[in-house]
């Protein structure tokens, strides 16, 4: 018998709840192509080959990653401990592009600057 006040042992209530879902905040990464590439070129994000609407697509000039892309900046603190040989790794995204000048010869943009949004 069970006594009054008690709950009955083995069930545990839990009063229901509201998941909330919030979206994901959308990161974008800008890279501007330089002036004199034109419509044929190969884009490499940290030496791998990246695809067009699969990866990356173009806007006005520029490629648009739909992810947050950083280039890592060393202060004089962490270029110091590097001096000492003690390593700090962040990420460092790198974006290059290979293309045909207008002459036909090959050339490389490497290290773009990478922008937010």
């Amino acid at each position: 018998m069970r006594q009054e006040g008690t709950r009955p042992r083995g069930r545990l209530t839990v009063p229901p709840t509201r998941a909330v879902i919030m979206p994901a905040r959308m990161t974008r990464s800008t890279v501007r192509l330089p002036r004199d590439v034109r419509a044929s070129y190969e884009v490499y994000l940290n030496g791998v080959r990246q695809q067009l609407g699969v990866d990356y697509t173009v806007r006005s000039g520029s490629l648009v990653f739909d992810r947050e892309l950083r280039k890592d900046r060393i202060s004089r603190w962490r270029w110091l401990l590097g001096a000492w040989g003690v390593g700090t790794y962040r990420q460092n995204d790198s974006v290059d592009v290979r293309y045909e000048a207008a002459d036909g010869s090959p050339r490389v943009a490497e290290a773009l600057e990478i922008e937010p949004g």
